[in-house]
C-alpha cells in the first residue's frame, strides 16, 4: 500500500484511483457472482467445460497472417479472443435456453446491475435499440424479466430479473467463467493481474477524463 500511497500524492491521483477502483470492482464482482456456484458436472445435460467450449484447433496460415502480420495487431488479436469466447458461449446459450445473444445479454446485464433500462444496455453493449427492444419484449413474455415505470419518467421502463431469469443466469455463469479461465490458463497469477490492470487502463482511457475530481469542501468558518 506504500507504493500506491506514493502515487496518490501525484497529480494523477484521481485517474489512478479510478483505475484501481474499477479493477477491484471487476474482481469483486466475479467473486460474488461465482460464490457458491458449483461447476456443472460433465454428465449433466447442457454442461460443457472450458476446454470443450474453446475447441482448440491448428493455427492456419491466414489466421496466422491476420494475427501476426496485421498492422492493427492489437485490435486483431483482441477481436479474435472475443470471437473465440463469444461464439461458443452464445451458441451454448441458444442450445440450452433457446435465447438469442441479445436476449441473454439483457439478462447478463441485469445480473450486473438490476433496474437499468434497455437504452442503457444498448448504449453500453452497442446493440441496436430495436434489437434490444425485441429482446426485452420476448424475455419479458417468457417471464425472465420484469418491467416497471420510471419514477421520474413513465415512458422509461426499468428492467429487473425475475426468479426464473436469475436461475438462467446462475446456470450459465459457471460456463462463462470456465471458458475465461481456460483461455487464461497459459498465464500465471502475476501475469493475469498485470494483463487485467493494463486492459483496464486501455479501456478507461477511452472515457472522458476531462472532468476533474471534485475539490474537497472548504471547512465552515468559525463563528
Amino acid at each position: 500500500m506504500k507504493f500506491y500511497g506514493n502515487f496518490c500524492k501525484s497529480s494523477s491521483q484521481w485517474n489512478l484511483n479510478w483505475l484501481v477502483s474499477a479493477y477491484l470492482y471487476s474482481k469483486r464482482y466475479v467473486l460474488e457472482l461465482t460464490h457458491d456456484q458449483p461447476d456443472a458436472a460433465p454428465d449433466e445435460p447442457g454442461s460443457a467445460s472450458g476446454a470443450d467450449l474453446l475447441g482448440r484447433h491448428r493455427l492456419d496460415a491466414f489466421t496466422h497472417a491476420r494475427l501476426w502480420r496485421n498492422p492493427c495487431g492489437f485490435a486483431a488479436r483482441f477481436n479474435y479472443l472475443g470471437l473465440r469466447y463469444n461464439a461458443p458461449l452464445y451458441g451454448w446459450v441458444e442450445e440450452r435456453f433457446g435465447l438469442s445473444r441479445a436476449e441473454f445479454v439483457v439478462i447478463y446485464s441485469l445480473g450486473l446491475m438490476d433496474g437499468v433500462t434497455a437504452s442503457e444496455i444498448a448504449a453500453s453493449t452497442a446493440f441496436p435499440k430495436n434489437t434490444l427492444s425485441r429482446a426485452v419484449n420476448r424475455i419479458a413474455a417468457l417471464g425472465l424479466i420484469g418491467r416497471s415505470e420510471g419514477e421520474t419518467d413513465r415512458r422509461q421502463q426499468n428492467l429487473t430479473l425475475t426468479a426464473a431469469g436469475r436461475a438462467v443466469l446462475d446456470e450459465a455463469i459457471p460456463h462463462f467463467v470456465s471458458l475465461e479461465a481456460e483461455m487464461l490458463a497459459p498465464l500465471n497469477l502475476v501475469e493475469r493481474e498485470t494483463l487485467s490492470a493494463l486492459m483496464a487502463k486501455v479501456v478507461l482511457a477511452m472515457f472522458d477524463s476531462s472532468v476533474e475530481a471534485p475539490a474537497p469542501k472548504a471547512a465552515a468558518p468559525d463563528t
